[in-house]
């Protein structure tokens, strides 16, 4: 791989009450046609997958880093973030001199130089393609744990805490994929 090269990180899965999160880190390259790239958030779903192909396809690079249930519980959401960003990097394996842009407030700890961009899924491709990869990826991830656990219809909310969600959780209890540490879930434990 060549110099001057940007990776483009960011993550998905932040504020669900259940799932993993993901973070997803993507060379581009200079040859890649970003046009349509942004936010993933501001993508209907079927353009997401469509986008989340081409870059898989045409990216230079492109690699996920995962943390657990377990690990957010314990950890903590932001360090748990932090930690599978820096997995997604260090999964990139990469020898050569390239500038890490991550979107958000803050850097994972990684031996390259990197710069935290607010609002960069926005404004740089390279951190849409990352958000695109990272919400796609999840969004897998918690449509195949729907399959062991369709009373609590992640398919639909994805772990998110929507009425639906809250509705199954009450109805259904707890499963092993809900982050024990988040609100409402903590209180719903403490009573």
């Amino acid at each position: 791989m060549h110099g001057n090269l940007i990776c483009g990180v960011d993550e998905a899965g932040r504020g669900p009450l259940a799932g993993p999160v993901y973070a997803a880190a993507v060379i581009l390259g200079p040859a890649f046609n970003t046009e349509g790239l942004r936010d993933s958030k501001k993508l209907s779903e079927s353009k997401r997958y469509f986008l989340a192909e081409q870059i898989k396809k045409n990216a230079l690079a492109w690699t996920i880093g995962i943390c657990s249930v377990d690990e957010i519980d314990e950890l903590n959401i932001h360090q748990a973030t932090l930690l599978a960003m820096q997995r997604a990097i260090k999964a990139l394996n990469i020898h050569t001199s390239i500038k890490i842009m991550v979107d958000g407030l803050f850097c994972p700890q990684v031996d390259f130089s990197c710069e935290a961009i607010v609002k960069g899924d926005d404004k740089v491709a390279e951190i849409s393609a990352a958000s695109i990869i990272a919400k796609t990826e999840r969004d897998l991830k918690m449509i195949e744990i729907d399959k062991a656990y369709p009373a609590y219809q992640f398919k639909k909310h994805k772990g998110y805490p929507t009425k639906l969600h809250i509705e199954m959780i009450k109805g259904h209890g707890l499963c092993e994929h809900h982050r024990k540490s988040f609100s409402p879930i903590k209180e719903m434990l403490a009573l």
